[in-house]
């Protein structure tokens, strides 16, 4: 650790500094010798540096979520070209290329602070054996000797050995109680911050890979904090601890203001915004007007939540509109549109269709069938432009003919034309 420490000596005057600048300021508060004043010191360092790197955080939400989406099309080119190692890493950077995502981004927020950690690392052990760092000269050496945590003392560490922590002031027991508390608590904030970001703010529609590298991560790391931890001074467990505070309330603050499409906490803001726009009958920030109006522009590649959301907004009697605004009115159900429906006719019995359209059919004569009447038509003589005073029933009737010719006209609803024998099964 003081190999890796030593390489980013560079950067440790500027964190010396730094601290020194805090410390000028919290001494004058509450003493140049007390733990809060040199404790306070690191505290305000890590929320400087971290104010520093939220582009880097922003950049890092965006590439993580650009990674779970891209994640079914990886899988995708590693099997098409599984065999081929070359050919699969040249479509995985054209995919990159396309979509603007780098695999590193994810990475950016802990690569960028840790030149500030083992720098700060390298100053606190610099102060543990006595030697000026940076900026921090002998008074300040012995001021920042003499401060302690609760305890123990800023550059005292879990594995030091009782005769050394005694040139520091301090007992090895309240060492390692106040060292062993700060290493499971920043375990347990390490914890907490990955669980709610695979439970709350991962799309749930998509397996992946990916999702079961970060739940194994969410094992490992804090596993990794607790083996290192011990290793750590105390002001280093304070910075650390003090950078997982920050970044478990920054990510609750995202997951609550700007949930992962599809997700459970995306979900959940948007029944927190339901709930609002049903109560004041309108959507009042600009920022939830830019939200509802890209819901809107989706159409029907809304995921399950925006769909249940402008449903839920259907059945209150509001509309979304375009612009993210909200009007009261009827909304048509999911997926129609506004314009009026082509009626279709009605379909008609099949004993209709076959009389020509619900006319009533003709009378049959007994043992014969409906193609037979198509034939007495056909044999019939041509209506005589006199009247005919004979009575229907005295004019003689044809004999019924089997087969009808094309020749003729055939009755109303009768197939025109030379029909087809019939098939010898139906008798």
């Amino acid at each position: 650790m003081d190999t890796i420490a030593s390489f980013f000596s560079f950067i440790t005057t500027p964190v010396s500094w730094v601290i020194v600048q805090f410390h000028t300021v919290y001494g004058a508060i509450f003493g140049p010798d007390t733990g809060w004043a040199w404790g306070l010191s690191i505290v305000s360092l890590v929320v400087l540096i971290r104010i520093c790197l939220i582009p880097l955080f922003v950049k890092q939400i965006k590439s993580t979520r650009n990674m779970q989406v891209l994640q079914p099309k990886m899988k995708a080119i590693q099997e098409r070209y599984k065999n081929d190692k070359q050919r699969q890493s040249e479509e995985m950077m054209k995919l990159y290329k396309e979509t603007g995502t780098n695999p590193l981004s994810s990475c950016l927020p802990i690569l960028a602070q840790s030149p500030f950690f083992f720098a700060l690392y390298h100053v606190l052990s610099s102060i543990a054996s006595g030697k000026t760092i940076g900026v921090i000269n002998q008074s300040l050496l012995d001021s920042a000797r003499q401060a302690h945590i609760f305890g123990a003392p800023l550059a005292a560490k879990f594995t030091d050995s009782a005769d050394k922590v005694a040139s520091l002031d301090a007992t090895q027991i309240s060492v390692r109680v106040v060292t062993a508390i700060m290493i499971v608590l920043m375990s347990a904030s390490q914890f907490y911050t990955q669980r709610q970001l695979m439970t709350k703010n991962v799309d749930l529609t998509v397996k992946t890979p990916y999702m079961q590298q970060q739940k194994m991560l969410m094992y490992i790391f804090p596993v990794i904090f607790m083996v290192m931890g011990i290793n750590f001074p105390v002001g280093v467990l304070v910075y650390w601890l003090t950078t997982n505070v920050w970044t478990m309330g920054q990510q609750m603050y995202v997951i609550n203001q700007n949930p992962t499409p599809g997700s459970k906490a995306q979900d959940q803001y948007l029944q927190r915004l339901l709930k609002g726009i049903t109560t004041h009958s309108e959507v009042r920030s600009k920022r939830r007007r830019n939200i509802v109006s890209a819901i809107v522009a989706k159409g029907p590649d809304r995921n399950d939540n925006e769909r249940k959301f402008i449903n839920s907004l259907s059945k209150s009697g509001l509309v979304a509109q375009a612009d993210g605004t909200v009007i009261k009115g009827e909304a048509l159900p999911e997926g129609e549109s506004h314009a009026t429906k082509r009626q279709q006719p009605k379909r008609q019995p099949k004993s209709k269709r076959h009389t020509g359209g619900g006319q009533q059919p003709a009378s049959k004569t007994s043992g014969t069938k409906p193609s037979d009447d198509a034939g007495d038509a056909d044999a019939a003589p041509k209506t005589s432009l006199q009247k005919n005073d004979e009575p229907k029933d005295s004019q003689p009737k044809q004999p019924p003919r089997k087969n009808g010719s094309g020749g003729a006209r055939a009755k109303a609803g009768a197939r025109k034309g030379q029909q087809r024998p019939k098939h010898p099964t139906k008798k």
